[in-house]
């Protein structure tokens, strides 16, 4: 992939101190400027905002169907180099995370085959993390079987 300009996001979260200790320990991002009611963390070179709020993403998420899934919307992540994101899976599932989808491979076989994952922070904020099979395919609009 071509080098390219981290992306800056602040989401809700209800309790700072649970939500910054899921980001830090499961996942393990690294803490950057903070503030009582807010904090930067490094979301793989991105920077992500923790922003507390008195009521945070929660109640019933939305799904769309993505390849026989169901997938939560809104929902954000990052896309990694293929063991990159074997590696933080073996991780996620050796820590027993509650996944909303386990990893799996979508579109497998075809020009966008990736493998995905889903899973919640405490304040009910979905996160994808995907890798492509061909990350150079990443926007692209056939969905062809390649060979």
């Amino acid at each position: 992939m071509t080098d390219l300009n981290p992306f800056h996001l602040a989401i809700p979260v209800r309790d700072l101190k649970e939500t910054l200790a899921f980001y830090e320990k499961v996942l393990e991002c690294t803490r950057g400027r903070e503030s009582n009611d807010w904090v930067d963390l490094n979301f793989w070179g991105h920077q992500l905002v923790l922003h507390r709020v008195e009521q945070g993403a929660q109640g019933e998420i939305d799904t769309n169907p993505v390849d026989g899934e169901q997938v939560p919307v809104p929902h954000f992540g990052v896309v990694l180099d293929w063991d990159v994101f074997e590696s933080l899976t073996e991780r996620l599932e050796a820590q027993q995370c509650d996944f909303v989808i386990s990893p799996t491979t979508r579109f497998g076989g075809r020009v966008g085959e990736q493998r995905t994952c889903f899973l919640t922070d405490p304040s009910g904020n979905c996160l994808e993390f995907k890798t492509f099979r061909q990350p150079d395919r990443l926007f692209a609009t056939d969905m062809e079987t390649h060979e």
